[in-house]
C-alpha cells in the first residue's frame, strides 16, 4: 500500500493480453486508417438496400464486420487508458476512436430509415425467400418495434455525427476522477502517511485500522467535493444529452427512452425501486448488527467495510481461479475449462493494482476480441468476489460471441448483471459448504454483504437519485452541486436510518464517485440482476441439470432475444416484484446468519 508498482514491473501473466488485439500502436493505427478508408463505401450504399434481398444481406454482413472493427479500435484504446491513466498515447488513440465511431454512425445512418421505408411486409417476404437474411429476423422485429422513434436519414446522420460530442461529458468526468483529482495522504492510527489512489481506495476502506479507514474516506470524498461544481456540470450536461435524445426520438421521458432499447417495461423500474424502499428496514437491522459486532453504539460510513473476521483468509489469484472453477462445475466441463483457460493461459485478466490504474473493475472487449477484465486484485475474499463477478460477464460474452453472429453477439445491461451476480451466488454457496470455520464463515458473510450492499443498497439508492435528477432536468431545471449533494445525502440517510452516523457533506458527494450515472438508467439493473441471479442459481444448486442447461442457453442467446424473454426462458419472470422480494429474503437469511455468528 505504501508504493504502487509501475505497470512494467508486474509479471506479464497478470497483465491483459493487449498484443493479441494489436501487436503495437503502429498496428492499431494501420487498422484505424483501413477502417477510415472503408467508411465512404458504406455511405455509398445509401439508396441501394431496396435492390433486393441479396443486396440487403450483402450490406448487413459488411456492416457487421465494420462495426466489430470500429469496436475493437475503441476497446483497445479504452482498456490501455484504464490500466494506465498516464499513458498519453492511449488517450490520443481513445480520442481518435471516438471520432471514428461518430463517423461510422454517420456513414450508416441511412440504414434504419431506408429499411423502414421498405416496409415490414417487404422485409418479411425477402426473409422467406432468403434463409440467411432470415437470421436477422429478431433485429428486423426490433427495428419495426421502434419505428416511431427512428428519424429521417438526414436527422439520423446528424445524430450519428454528434456521437463524439455526446460522449464528451462522460469523458470529462473520467479524466477528472482518473487524472486530475489529487487525494491527500491518509493517516493510520500511528500517524503514518498512506497514499490514496483510485485503485487502492477499496482496500484502504477495508483496513482493520479505523483511523486509516476514516482518513482515507475523508480524503476520497474531499477530493471529489473540491471538484463538485465541475463534476455537477458534467453530469447535468450528460443528463441533458439523454433528455435531448429522448425528445428528438419522440419519447415521453429519458427513462422511457433508456428502457425502450431493451424492451423493458417501465413498471419494472418503478417496482424495483418500490420494493427497495419497502425493505430499507432490513438494512437498518444489518447496520445495527454490524455496529454490535464492531463494539460500537453507532456506525459511521467508514465502518461499512471494516473487517470483522479475526483471521481473514488469504486468497492468491490462482487459488481464486481454482475455487471459482469448482463452484461453477454444475455448468459442465466445457464451461469451466473455457474460464480456466481464459484466466491462466489467454490472459483475460489485468489483475493487480499499479500506478495510474483506474478505480473499480470491469469486463470489456469487442465482438472480435476476448472478454478482458480490469481489476485490482488484493489476495482476499473481496477480490475473489470481484474476479468471479467480472468472469460472469466475460463468460457471458464468450458464450454469446461463440453462439451468435455479430448482430446478436452482445447483450443488454439488464441481462449482463445477471451473469455476474450468478457467478457470485454459486461461488459463495460453494465456499459456505467447504469451510465451516466460524472466522471463514464470517468472512464469507462480509463478502456477501459487500456484494449486496453495492447492488441492493448503493445502486438502487443511486437509481432514486437518477430518477429525480432526470425529472428535474426534463422539467427544465439545472441542478447545482449543492442540490445534488443534498439529494444524495437525504437518500442515503433514509437507507441508514438511525443506525449510521451520517456526515451529510461527504455522504452527499457519492453521486460524483460513480461513473455509472453516465450510463442512462443503468444502476437499477444491478438490483434486478442480483435478484434474477439468485432465482436462477437456486435450482442449479439443488441439482437440476435442466436448469443448468437453460442457464447456459441464456448466456448464449445474446441479443437474439429481448432480455426479459431470455430470462423467462431461463426460469425467472422479471416483470413483477416476486424476484426482487425473493432477493431480499436471501439478504434477510444472510443477516440472520450473521446475527447468529456474532
Amino acid at each position: 500500500m505504501q508504493s504502487l508498482p509501475d505497470r512494467s514491473t508486474v509479471d506479464k501473466k497478470y497483465r491483459w493480453n493487449d498484443e493479441a488485439v494489436f501487436a503495437d500502436s503502429a498496428a492499431w493505427k494501420r487498422e484505424y486508417e483501413a477502417v477510415s478508408a472503408l467508411l465512404p463505401s458504406l455511405a455509398a450504399r445509401a439508396g441501394t438496400l431496396g435492390d433486393g434481398p441479396a443486396a440487403l444481406l450483402d450490406f448487413l454482413i459488411l456492416n457487421e464486420r465494420t462495426e466489430a472493427r470500429v469496436e475493437t479500435l475503441a476497446f483497445y484504446a479504452t482498456m490501455r487508458g484504464a490500466c494506465d491513466s498516464g499513458d498519453e498515447e492511449a488517450q490520443s488513440l481513445s480520442g481518435r476512436a471516438g471520432a471514428l465511431s461518430g463517423r461510422y454512425a454517420e456513414a450508416v445512418a441511412f440504414l434504419e430509415p431506408e429499411l423502414l421505408a421498405l416496409g415490414e411486409a417487404t422485409i418479411a417476404a425477402w426473409m422467406a425467400e432468403n434463409g440467411e437474411l432470415a437470421a436477422f429476423g429478431h433485429w428486423f422485429d426490433d427495428l419495426f418495434r421502434l419505428r416511431s422513434h427512428v428519424r429521417s436519414a438526414e436527422v439520423e446522420a446528424v445524430l450519428g455525427a454528434a456521437q463524439e460530442v455526446f460522449a464528451g461529458a462522460a469523458s470529462v468526468h473520467d479524466m477528472l476522477v482518473d487524472s486530475d483529482l489529487t487525494f491527500a495522504d491518509a493517516r493510520d492510527s500511528a500517524g503514518n502517511a498512506v497514499p490514496v489512489e483510485q485503485s487502492t481506495i477499496d482496500t484502504l476502506l477495508g483496513s482493520p485500522d479505523r483511523a486509516l479507514r476514516k482518513s482515507a474516506w475523508e480524503s476520497y470524498c474531499d477530493a471529489h467535493l473540491a471538484f463538485a461544481p465541475s463534476l455537477a456540470a458534467s453530469l447535468v450536461t450528460d443528463v441533458k444529452k439523454d433528455c435531448f435524445l429522448a425528445r428528438a426520438r419522440g419519447y415521453g421521458s429519458s427513462l422511457e427512452a433508456a428502457l425502450s432499447a431493451d424492451n423493458i417495461p417501465l413498471a419494472t423500474f418503478e417496482t424495483t425501486l418500490a420494493v427497495f424502499e419497502k425493505n430499507r428496514p432490513l438494512w437498518h437491522r444489518y447496520w445495527k448488527a454490524r455496529a454490535k459486532a464492531l463494539g460500537q453504539q453507532k456506525m459511521s460510513h467508514w465502518d461499512i467495510w471494516a473487517p470483522l473476521s479475526k483471521n481473514p483468509p488469504k486468497v492468491p489469484f490462482e487459488t481464486a481461479v481454482d475455487w471459482i472453477c469448482e463452484a461453477l462445475s454444475p455448468l459442465g466441463e466445457p464451461y469451466v475449462e473455457r474460464l480456466r483457460r481464459g484466466c491462466l493461459e489467454e490472459r483475460w485478466v489485468d489483475a493487480y493494482p499499479t500506478k495510474g490504474k483506474s478505480q473499480g473493475a470491469f469486463s470489456y472487449g469487442s465482438r472480435a476480441t476476448a472478454p478482458y477484465i480490469m481489476m485490482s486484485y488484493a489476495d482476499d475474499l473481496s477480490s475473489l468476489s470481484t474476479l468471479t463477478h467480472e468472469l460472469g460477464h466475460s463468460m457471458h460474452s464468450a458464450l454469446t460471441r461463440s453462439a451468435q453472429r455479430a448482430t446478436y453477439a452482445d447483450y443488454g445491461i439488464f441481462a449482463a448483471e445477471v451473469a455476474s451476480n450468478f457467478h457470485q451466488a454459486m461461488t459463495r454457496d460453494y465456499l459456505f459448504r467447504q469451510n465451516a470455520d466460524r472466522d471463514f464463515q464470517i468472512a464469507l458473510i462480509e463478502e456477501a454483504m459487500e456484494n449486496f450492499h453495492r447492488y441492493f443498497f448503493i445502486m438502487p439508492t443511486l437509481a432514486l437519485f437518477e430518477r429525480e435528477t432526470h425529472r428535474r432536468v426534463w422539467a427544465g431545471e439545472g441542478p447545482t452541486a449543492t442540490e445534488l449533494n443534498e439529494l444524495t445525502a437525504d437518500l442515503f440517510a433514509a437507507g441508514y436510518g438511525d443506525a449510521v452516523e451520517v456526515d451529510r457533506e461527504r455522504e452527499g458527494s457519492t453521486w460524483a464517485q460513480f461513473g455509472h450515472l453516465y450510463m442512462n438508467f443503468y444502476v437499477f439493473q444491478y438490483a434486478t440482476g442480483i435478484s434474477a441471479a439468485h432465482a436462477l442459481s437456486g435450482p442449479i444448486l439443488a441439482g437440476d441439470r435442466d436448469a443448468a442447461k437453460r442457464y447456459v442457453e441464456f448466456l448464449s442467446a445474446g441479443d437474439s432475444l429481448y432480455p426479459v424473454d431470455a430470462l423467462r426462458r431461463a426460469g425467472v419472470d422479471m416483470t413483477g416484484p416476486a424476484a426482487m422480494e425473493a432477493g431480499f429474503r436471501t439478504l434477510e437469511s444472510l443477516v440472520s446468519r450473521f446475527e447468529s455468528l456474532i
